[in-house]
């Protein structure tokens, strides 16, 4: 039965396509827990993609190929989907979609990826979001939906340190009322 290994198959796309595998789960509600096992590779992946360093996985991840008829049925299932965004998705605003461009999508994609990983409740979502829009935009080098994707994942950052100034001032006082 004749397979196909992801990296290689997907080129020069690779680190965002894998940024958009990786970071969609986490935008829909899921089990405790899915941030911690699917931000890891993420915080790794936007690292490489930072340094601009071609992808490169651990071998246990990075050899796991799968037959290809699965993966021509995921392939089908998705296609009208990705078929929708990329009528949205056009190569415009080059600057950004360079290879500086693609560094400092990077360095977005990390914060988002390390806020992602932190178990902040309510706090995956909207960086996942972030990363998935950043990565759709590097993969169509669509310099709009890379802007997009930087002011949804500043957006997600202030709400995040909301959440957590919320939940320092949560423990202050509970914590002031009992000591006093």
């Amino acid at each position: 039965m004749p397979s196909t290994t992801l990296i290689p198959a997907l080129k020069g796309r690779a680190i965002a396509a894998l940024l958009l595998l990786f970071s969609f789960p986490n935008v829909l509600p899921s089990p405790p827990g899915t941030s911690g096992v699917l931000g890891l590779p993420l915080v790794y992946l936007s690292l490489q993609m930072m340094l601009g360093r071609p992808p490169w996985m651990p071998a246990f991840i990075g050899n796991r190929s799968m037959p290809r008829s699965s993966f021509s049925a995921i392939v089908h299932r998705s296609a009208p989907y990705l078929a929708r965004a990329e009528r949205l998705l056009r190569p415009r605003l080059g600057a950004l979609t360079g290879e500086t461009g693609a560094r400092v999508v990077g360095a977005i994609c990390l914060i988002l990826s390390i806020v992602l990983f932190l178990p902040i409740p309510l706090g995956n979502m909207l960086p996942a979001l972030a990363i998935c829009i950043l990565a759709l935009g590097t993969l169509e080098q669509d310099g709009v939906w890379i802007i997009s994707g930087t002011v949804l994942g500043l957006l997600s950052l202030l709400i995040v340190w909301g959440v957590i100034w919320a939940m320092i001032k949560a423990i202050v006082f509970l914590f002031g009322g009992v000591a006093a």
